[in-house]
């Protein structure tokens, strides 16, 4: 539903009992102009160094999502600590509140959302660098927090997710 209306569509649904539902989308047609069709490449770019060493809290309770991400950003460097919810990250992190440079939350969990769990981290972690993946769109969360949070739309590559934490601890 978030990104068939932040591309500028519309989405209809149509439910008969005994017959069943009929869900209509209807997206708006993309024509190529000259500027969008593919240039060819002409020079390699070097790979960005998506390497680092900050401590990250991941909550996201998609285990597939999770385990991945974890072991992405494990692989790059960074210290991770998972949660699978809200609830779960504050558990984790105890009394004890270890330093974190950035928090990677998704945005719709069972028990605490991610909204939520920035809400309670924020009396304590008052600087920290946030993520919220999601595959709505972003305005609502910049709305209620301002530009200080970031966003990466779901799904996303290995690559994508190293790149923007990259960004987001340089930024």
């Amino acid at each position: 539903h978030g990104i068939i209306h932040q591309t500028g569509g519309f989405l209809a649904v149509d439910t008969e009992v005994g017959r069943g539902t009929v869900f209509s989308i209807y997206i708006p047609q993309y024509e190529r102009t000259e500027e969008d069709a593919p240039k060819p490449v002409t020079e390699q770019k070097a790979e960005a160094d998506l390497t680092g060493s900050a401590k990250i809290l991941l909550v996201e309770d998609e285990d597939a999502v999770r385990s991945f991400s974890a072991r992405a950003l494990s692989n790059k460097g960074y210290e991770v600590i998972e949660a699978i919810n809200g609830v779960d990250a504050l558990d984790k992190l105890g009394d004890d509140k270890p330093a974190l440079e950035l928090i990677i939350t998704d945005v719709v969990m069972p028990e605490m959302d991610g909204p939520t769990l920035i809400e309670k981290l924020r009396e304590h972690y008052t600087d920290v660098k946030i993520i919220f993946m999601s595959g709505y769109t972003e305005d609502r969360l910049k709305e209620q927090f301002g530009e200080r949070v970031h966003f990466l739309p779901k799904p996303f590559t290995l690559k994508q997710l190293a790149t923007k934490v990259k960004d987001v601890l340089e930024g």
